[in-house]
């Protein structure tokens, strides 16, 4: 398939922002990837990989090199291992599932993008992350300039990170998951909205199903279901991501906040391992000024969901990003702290 040049990527995204691609390749099957990639390669080409889409942030002056739209399809379950290729839609791979009776990922409903970026920023949403149920990735790599599988440890997944992330030596070809098999019930739910929604207690067990409709309820109230009409839902799902501190750096957040908030307001704090624990993006954010719905410009906080910063119909990714530096610098002057972007920046700065 010949490339499409000077072509808008706004469309492919989720956010519905960024210039042009000085050449589009739309990819259907490995040995097209394999083929774009390496002639970037060879020909010292900038090269941009894109699924789905709704984890970019794409400058307004677009990108000047090749853009490579993943789009193959293959997806496969036998038993309780499912391989899919990375251009397959990620709900897709959560509906296929649940069809088949397998829990370990119904807690990731209606995530959008493709199937082939879950493991760059390990997916995770509702107490699943797909570092739980990832057996291997297959990929190209682009320093070997070879064809390789890389094994869960191998991925090296933290939260929201992998090393994937920030480095574009790997191109993700298909992902494959060992799910599970409990005789129809979901894995144990973790997340207490999650519970509260299905009427349950947190480490009880639901169908599959029940649990992947109660996610996707739960989403569209906050806006993170893609619609094309919701002004809400045109985000890069969330902005930041819930910081993970020492417990030195968690003591002077309660100290901050009990000045700006008064000493019987704490903080959010969830374990992160040992030596850390993790407290709430969203909470800072309400807590420092920057509710619902806040902005009075093109862009602004979702109505739905603090974390989501959205584009109301005719943005610049300029304007986005003018609206996450005044937030994240309103939260670090409030609390000391620096919020980080969860979604990638491409040919944009913040």
């Amino acid at each position: 398939m010949q490339p499409e040049t000077d072509a808008p990527l706004a469309a492919l995204t989720t956010l519905r922002l960024g210039g042009p691609a000085r050449r589009l390749h739309t990819a259907t099957t490995t040995d097209t990837i394999l083929a774009v990639v390496r002639a970037a390669d060879e020909q010292g080409t900038p090269l941009l990989v894109l699924g789905g889409g709704s984890n970019l942030v794409v400058g307004d002056d677009g990108f000047p090199g090749d853009v490579l739209r993943i789009a193959t399809t293959d997806l496969r379950v036998d038993g309780t291992a499912l391989s899919v290729d990375a251009g397959v839609p990620w709900d897709d791979v959560v509906t296929a599932a649940v069809d088949a009776g397998l829990s370990g990922v119904e807690c990731l409903a209606g995530i959008p993008g493709s199937a082939g970026a879950t493991p760059v920023q390990n997916v995770g949403a509702y107490g699943q992350e797909v570092a739980e149920t990832i057996t291997s990735v297959e990929v190209y790599d682009r320093a070997e300039r070879r064809p390789r599988t890389l094994t869960a440890a191998e991925c090296r997944f933290t939260y929201r990170h992998s090393v994937f992330k920030g480095d574009d030596r790997f191109v993700v070809l298909r992902v494959h998951f060992r799910l599970h098999d409990d005789d129809g019930r979901s894995a144990p739910i973790r997340y207490a909205e999650l519970a509260r929604a299905l009427g349950v207690e947190p480490g009880e067990r639901v169908s599959p199903a029940a649990a992947r409709a109660a996610v996707l309820e739960l989403r569209r109230g906050k806006g993170m279901v893609l619609d094309a009409a919701d002004h809400d839902t045109w985000s890069a799902g969330s902005f930041f991501t819930n910081p993970i501190l020492t417990h030195d750096a968690f003591a002077d957040l309660i100290a901050r906040v009990a000045r700006h908030l008064g000493p019987d307001v704490t903080p959010p704090r969830y374990p992160s391992g040992a030596d850390h624990v993790k407290t709430s993006a969203a909470w800072l954010i309400e807590r420092a000024g920057f509710t619902k719905g806040y902005g009075e410009g093109r862009a602004r906080i979702s109505t739905k969901h603090t974390l989501a910063l959205t584009n109301r119909g005719r943005a610049s990714t300029e304007d986005l990003l003018a609206l996450a530096r005044e937030v994240r610098d309103g939260v670090a002057a409030t609390f000391g702290i620096t919020l980080i972007n969860e979604p990638v920046l491409i040919n944009a700065k913040l």
